[in-house]
């Protein structure tokens, strides 16, 4: 004979509560559920307006370029934390930037293990012409966003950000 556990079944029902009352069932009423959707709905609109200048090459591409070129001693490593992608990823990007002659790697005279990188003259014309497109695409994203609002999402996301880094 078996024997039902009624306090399993009022812990079950418990949580079952509990997660109806945290929007589990309307997910879109959760802030990181807005977040994430303003991120895409960015990178979306960010990379049409990109893809206007005809040349084949992503937002993330880009960014590094743009890190490239203001840091050319930056790491993979150091890429790849910025752009939240794994190594892996930042190699790929590399390999294919350099294929397209966007970008130059070289050994390190000091470390054989790493990579110099540094732009070349056609990646500096991408850059030239993706910027403005970036400034463009920022300007629009928080065109009705006023300078008190920005500063109050600005802290609201360190705080996120502290708070989940703990």
């Amino acid at each position: 004979m078996r024997v039902i556990n009624f306090n399993h079944i009022f812990d079950i029902s418990i949580i079952f509560i509990s997660m109806k009352n945290q929007n589990f069932q309307n997910p879109e009423k959760t802030i990181f559920y807005q977040i994430e959707k303003a991120i895409k709905q960015y990178r979306t609109m960010a990379q049409n307006n990109l893809n206007e200048l005809g040349y084949s090459i992503t937002i993330n591409q880009v960014l590094m370029l743009i890190q490239i070129e203001d840091r050319p001693e930056i790491s993979q490593v150091e890429l790849s934390e910025f752009l939240f992608k794994d190594v892996a990823s930042i190699t790929r990007m590399t390999e294919l930037l350099v294929k397209r002659g966007f970008l130059l790697r070289a050994e390190n005279k000091d470390d054989r293990r790493k990579k110099d990188l540094k732009i070349t003259d056609k990646g500096r014309v991408i850059l030239k012409l993706a910027i403005p497109i970036i400034k463009k695409n920022r300007e629009t994203a928080l065109a009705s966003i006023d300078p008190e609002e920005k500063e109050k999402l600005f802290k609201t996301l360190s705080k996120i950000i502290l708070n989940t880094s703990k």
